[in-house]
């Protein structure tokens, strides 16, 4: 059993909790930043959970490098499907920009719907 210490707070006894050391949130990428804002914001109980447990910095980490392989995925898929080439790029580049533009925003906004914002 664990030896739990208190300390008096005017009229209340409250327990000196350490959360276990976890590493630090600035490594996380974009995604995982998404993810764990959002964790804090839609889903408190989740978001608590992984704290106390010390487990917060490596679910999103986890989440960071699955996003991020996901959309890098997604992107070749449609640039390939779509035939964005280098040709393109030469001969117009305003349409190749915004072709990769609407190809980014896609696969950013697959990415949220199938990992961030669950």
């Amino acid at each position: 059993m664990a030896n739990i210490t208190y300390r008096q707070v005017n009229d209340y006894m409250i327990p000196n909790l350490k959360l276990p050391p976890e590493e630090s949130a600035l490594r996380l990428g974009k995604w995982g930043m998404l993810h764990k804002n959002y964790l804090e914001k839609h889903n408190p109980i989740i978001f608590a959970t992984l704290l106390t447990q010390g487990n917060l910095y490596q679910h999103c980490a986890e989440i960071d490098t699955q996003a991020q392989q996901m959309f890098n995925t997604l992107t070749a898929q449609m640039i390939k499907s779509e035939n964005i080439t280098e040709q393109l790029k030469e001969q117009n580049q305003l349409e190749w920009v915004k072709q990769m533009n609407n190809i980014q925003n896609r696969a950013t906004e697959i990415v949220n719907e199938e990992l961030i914002y669950v």
